[in-house]
């Protein structure tokens, strides 16, 4: 019989390795696999005859402190107005979006003020079903997108074989015009960029996308990640490509609040779970790298919180044994550093290093948190609004002072 002791070394390394893995090694497999077997793409820019019709959708609810800034960067698109149709999808708003975007019908900005508050997931599908254009572009209420994102977007759709791209999300911060995570996300960014080299990209920024209009599949009402798993069932149904572009660029702001950002990561591992189920098709091997990807980027990630937790308890069972114990000691140091540098204020450059503890502890408690309210019940698919400072973005024009921007809102991103 195997000895106890042996069985909780095993779960421990196994944990561990996990989670080493999952962070660390995919990355640099990722970035081998990309440089070996993946192929750098490249789009030629469109003529206006050459552009398809494009309809911008932006799904909404209770914006009235960011609608008007967003809808007026919509319409500074460069792209030909007689084929740009912008749509704004109110989710059973109580405040003031619909007046504010309803100003702007002159200009040929489109309104669906659906009545009764429903979800995002409702809304896209019953939205989809009345749009005119060939491509659809899907952004947020409190996103900006750079003048000439569509046109890089779109000219990917020449390839037939191409049915989703993404544009890449620009995060700031509210008080200093950086992004918090940055380091986080140049990461995710890194994955994206060598995934999509591979053929084998993992859903899209919400904040920036586009899709083609046949190529969209309804989703379930209670979807939580949607622009994880429209693009997914997209590949699911016909296989078709989805691409990463760099140069079209979106710009949003993180919370203001950490609680905010808290709640989002943990919505974003609530999603990320239900997803499971609906895209566990893409497990198969026979789907290529993007099974690979999809497991070890997403699958795996989304499991860290209990290989951590089952490495934390492993050694606490082994604690008599010295090595253990320093294990255990060190775990614990870990930790404490992370809680105890989530209340230093600001960003001293001395620590900004060490804020990696408290952003990865952070990150998968929050994952704790979204398994606990999916498995649950208690993550529902609506929606709910994140208070924000507004950033002005104009083109790649640097961000304004902070002490000029108003209340701004969030929609999410599956980046978790």
């Amino acid at each position: 019989m195997i000895p106890t002791a042996f069985l909780v070394a095993a779960c421990f390394w196994l944990c561990l390795a996990g989670v080493c893995y999952a962070y660390v090694g995919y990355p640099l497999i990722i970035c081998c696999l990309a440089r070996w077997f993946g192929r750098r793409s490249q789009a030629e820019p469109l003529s206006d005859e050459e552009l398809p019709v494009l309809s911008l959708l932006i799904a909404a609810y209770n914006e009235e402190a960011v609608i008007d800034e967003r809808v007026r960067n919509a319409l500074a698109l460069d792209y030909p107005a007689d084929k740009l149709e912008i749509v704004v999808a109110c989710d059973g708003c109580s405040d003031a979006t619909a007046a504010i975007v309803e100003r702007y019908a002159h200009r040929g900005v489109r309104l669906l003020d659906y009545p009764q508050r429903r979800g995002k997931a409702t809304v896209l599908n019953d939205t989809f079903r009345v749009l005119n254009g060939d491509i659809v572009m899907l952004s947020d209420a409190n996103t900006n997108t750079d003048a000439s994102a569509a046109r890089k977007l779109v000219r990917w759709f020449r390839d037939p074989m191409v049915g989703v791209v993404c544009g890449r999300l620009v995060l700031t911060d509210p008080k200093t015009g950086h992004n918090v995570d940055s380091l986080y996300w140049k990461y995710e960014t890194f994955l994206k960029r060598y995934e999509g080299r591979l053929g084998a990209l993992l859903g899209t920024n919400g904040a920036i996308y586009a899709i083609r209009r046949e190529q969209f599949q309804p989703i379930p009402a209670n979807t939580i990640l949607d622009d994880l798993v429209i693009p997914l069932r997209a590949r699911l149904q016909s296989n078709c490509a989805i691409i990463y572009d760099a140069q079209a660029i979106a710009y949003e702001e993180t919370p203001a609040d950490v609680r905010d950002e808290f709640r989002r990561r943990s919505r974003i591992g609530a999603g990320g779970f239900q997803s499971i189920g609906l895209l566990g098709k893409l497990l198969n091997p026979r789907r290529g790298w993007i099974a690979f990807t999809f497991l070890s980027h997403k699958v795996l990630r989304w499991l860290c919180p209990f290989l951590l937790v089952g490495m934390l308890l492993s050694s606490m069972l082994l604690s008599q044994d010295s090595f253990y114990a320093g294990l255990l000691l060190a775990q614990g140091a870990f930790y404490t550093l992370a809680l105890m540098l989530s209340w230093v204020p600001g960003q001293p450059r001395a620590i900004k290093p060490l804020r990696l503890t408290t952003m990865f502890t952070s990150m998968n408690a929050a994952l704790l948190m979204g398994f606990w309210l999916w498995a649950s019940g208690g993550q529902k698919a609506a929606w709910r609004r994140t208070a924000r400072l507004s950033v002005m973005v104009e083109a790649v024009q640097p961000l304004t002072a902070p002490a000029e921007r108003a209340s701004k809102s969030y929609a999410h991103s599956s980046v978790a």
